[in-house]
């Protein structure tokens, strides 16, 4: 089956060449490895091209139970009384969903599934843009939905796309949803992706958040042997991107906290500064202890 990014699945793979997904599984690594082909969630496309963006239909079937966990951990960064800026797509409209709780909260969207996952939250008020409505996606889209975004301040964008890498940041296949989305991520001081390990590696047409905008990625844990993704995922982190990781084994219990945050910092540069001034310090004990010695001498003389 070819799947909605172009992708082959492992299965039919399988099945046209008569041998099992465990031999399959294995020569894919080993091409991929020789850059011959780029590997996806379940199956595998050719290399070098940019992925095109799926439609709402195929987007909410694919990988729901990470979405779910994601948008879990997510809303653990919304506090009360907060104004924020929520982007469209199906990962963010799990987390909509979970931000009906929150009092006081101000949300303000281009997606209408976002607003109908709020429509009935009494102690949260939400703010639509202008705009052309896309049906692809049921967000609003060009000059309408942008101009309505100037002047604003939020806390935090909480946003989505087709593809994060280290290297370009968020990227989208749509330059109308791109342009949008820049504009919601002006509006706050801090930017959150939501991005599940099936985007961590892939690039797409039009890049909307670079990487040093971006503030924190919520994501899930990727499988042990998806290389790529846990690569990128240390990419991110060397660049100062803070992440939170999903449902990684582990979680502790309750219901506050969902899922378990793990950071993966960048270089530590004050370890580097705290190790100096250590270093500085045992100098000058022994250059103390030298003048005393020194003096102790002169005295005996």
């Amino acid at each position: 089956m070819v799947r909605a990014n172009g992708a082959v699945s492992l299965r039919e793979l399988a099945r046209v060449v008569q041998t099992s997904e465990v031999t399959v599984r294995r020569d894919v690594r080993a091409l991929e490895a020789e850059g011959l082909l780029d590997r996806r969630h379940g199956g595998a496309v050719l290399p070098g091209g940019f992925t095109r963006e799926s439609g709402f239909p195929q987007k909410s079937h694919l990988a729901t139970a990470e979405k779910t966990a994601i948008a879990d951990l997510a809303a653990n960064f919304v506090e009360e009384g907060e104004a924020i800026v929520v982007g469209a797509g199906t990962t963010t409209q799990e987390l909509a969903r979970r931000l009906a709780r929150v009092p006081g909260l101000t949300v303000v969207t281009n997606s209408l599934l976002v607003a109908q996952a709020l429509a009935h939250a009494n102690r949260v008020e939400v703010v639509m843009t202008g705009g052309t409505l896309r049906g692809s996606n049921y967000a609003l889209v060009g000059s309408g939905a942008e101009q309505s975004l100037q002047g604003l301040r939020v806390s935090r964008a909480f946003i989505s796309g087709s593809g994060l890498t280290a290297e370009r940041g968020l990227s989208t296949s749509n330059m109308l949803s791109a342009s949008v989305d820049r504009a919601l991520v002006q509006a706050a001081a801090e930017v959150v992706v939501l991005a599940d390990h099936t985007k961590l590696g892939t690039d797409t047409m039009f890049q909307t958040v670079p990487t040093d905008v971006i503030t924190r990625l919520v994501t899930d844990e990727p499988p042990v042997h998806d290389d790529r993704a846990h690569t990128e995922l240390q990419a991110l982190a060397d660049q100062g991107v803070q992440i939170a990781v999903a449902g990684a084994s582990g979680s502790p219990g309750g219901d506050e906290v969902p899922a378990r945050r793990r950071s993966l910092p960048g270089p530590r540069r004050g370890q580097g500064l705290r190790s100096a001034a250590a270093v500085l310090g045992e100098q000058g004990t022994a250059e103390r202890e030298r003048e005393r010695a020194r003096v102790a001498d002169l005295r005996r003389r």
